[in-house]
């Protein structure tokens, strides 16, 4: 079954100032509002995706719902007033540098959301790397279900180690016509996009997607024992942006006709697929926060927690900041060459951990769970469920988390490196990995907003 259409996409008129049209997703920088601050300051009054977005810093603020109705109103002016503008059907082909010694390439597209299921479980053609928190899907129905616009945040992973579909279409990017060239705000770098109009080229990848998850090929490339369910597209960003797509696909589609049903706008998810082996991607462990707590407090219930499940919890002495922290660092990085953390991991997760009074690290010997981000999130979320002032937020980025961390009440975990080799296979067995397992980069790599599609 394809998972793929050819979307009509629609483009800021030409003379739009894209570098103020552009703004990085709607759920990064979640616990920094004085950024979202500074990409209002940069925008002004110009025509920008950030209008037509709710930045998730404000969901349950006291003018949630104002923002949402806003949002509403600047998609139905932004199309009306001819601000956004239907280009040739097809994919765009996107290069985004962000100083790396390789840029990223990618292909926007719509993608079925009949196809796509994110139920623990679900055996789906696109399925998520992560758990889902279907409790994070309601406040942003909000937007999406009387939304007129969608705008693509989600990035869809291919497992294409011959680098065979995306990669070429890079080498002759030239052969299409440039959609777009800019500079993004706020440090993200330079995109480039490139339509590639519907038609032969638009099938022939198509027939190459499809082929990922042919059944003989798929059982022989993961060495598999038995029957797995296929996979074709594994969600790696923005799985709660495309779980809110399902669910509000869901809930239009009760009140359609089977004819209606095959081809309303709203049944069809714009994406970027990646391949998971495109030089440029990096896949960076997702680090946690944890803000109203006590930090003794919190390793006792650790020690317990770990104890009871016959584990060994083992906690060290707080190093301080200044120059004993800084000594600390040092020895840590030495002994990173000697032996990789990761190979510990099967029998022992090892963790940092930052407070005000500075650093300690911290492991579990003999854990239950089979990767180390399953370990702390098992604990994090009982001893969240039985501490009612206590929250979370999911960080990338280290020097964020140690910002952070250095307020009185906050608790930050550095996890370690994740292999990205691992995630395909790690889904396919396994089932969805631990939410926010992993980030594919920085936050200010994350995509940028640029391409529309009409959802009603």
């Amino acid at each position: 079954m394809n998972c793929i259409r050819v979307p009509q996409i629609m483009m800021p008129k030409e003379g739009t100032d894209l570098y103020k049209w552009s703004v990085v997703a709607c759920d990064q920088f979640t616990s920094q509002p004085e950024y979202w601050k500074d990409v209002e300051d940069i925008v002004e009054d110009a025509p920008s995706t950030l209008k037509l977005i709710l930045p998730e810093v404000y969901l349950g603020d006291d003018n949630e719902q104002a923002r949402v109705d806003s949002i509403h109103k600047a998609m139905r002016d932004y199309v009306s007033s001819g601000i956004l503008e239907p280009v040739d059907k097809g994919f765009v082909l996107v290069e985004r540098n962000v100083g790396r010694d390789n840029c990223r390439n990618g292909l926007v597209v719509a993608v079925d959301l009949e196809t796509y299921e994110y139920k623990k479980g679900a055996g789906s053609l696109i399925r998520p790397t992560e758990m889902t928190v279907e409790e994070r899907i309601p406040p942003r129905l909000k937007v999406r279900q009387t939304a007129t616009l969608e705008l693509p945040h989600i990035m869809l992973l291919i497992d294409d180690p011959d680098c065979s579909i995306i990669e070429p279409l890079i080498a002759r990017k030239n052969d299409f016509v440039k959609l777009y060239d800019t500079d993004l705000m706020k440090d993200g770098g330079h995109i480039s996009g490139f339509l590639v109009p519907e038609g032969d080229e638009t099938e022939r990848l198509m027939k190459q997607f499809e082929a990922l998850a042919d059944p003989e090929a798929f059982k022989k490339k993961y060495n598999l024992d038995k029957d797995y369910p296929l996979l074709n597209f594994a969600v790696g960003d923005g799985n709660h942006s495309m779980a809110t797509a399902k669910a509000a696909w869901e809930n239009i589609k009760k009140d359609l006709s089977d004819e209606e049903k095959e081809t309303h706008p709203a049944r069809f998810c714009l994406c970027e697929i990646v391949n998971i082996h495109d030089k440029s991607l990096e896949i960076e462990p997702i680090h946690r926060v944890l803000f109203n707590v006590d930090e003794e407090e919190l390793m006792a219930a650790a020690k317990k927690y770990y104890e009871e499940k016959g584990c060994e919890f083992n906690c060290g002495q707080i190093v301080g900041f200044g120059e004993a922290f800084e000594n600390e660092e040092k020895s840590q990085a030495g002994n990173s060459e000697d032996a990789d953390a990761n190979d510990k991991t099967l029998e022992t997760h090892c963790f940092e951990l930052y407070c005000q009074a500075g650093k300690r690290s911290i492991s579990v010997d003999n854990p239950c769970w089979g990767i180390p981000v399953a370990t702390l999130q098992s604990f994090l979320d009982e001893y969240l469920a039985l501490h009612e002032g206590a929250k979370i937020d999911y960080i990338h980025g280290d020097d964020v988390v140690k910002e952070l961390s250095s307020k009185k009440g906050n608790v930050g975990f550095i996890l370690p490196e994740v292999k990205k080799e691992d995630l395909f296979i790690g889904v396919i067995k396994d089932g969805v990995l631990p939410r926010k397992t992993f980030s594919m980069g920085e936050a200010y790599e994350k995509r940028y907003y640029m391409e529309c599609k009409t959802v009603r």
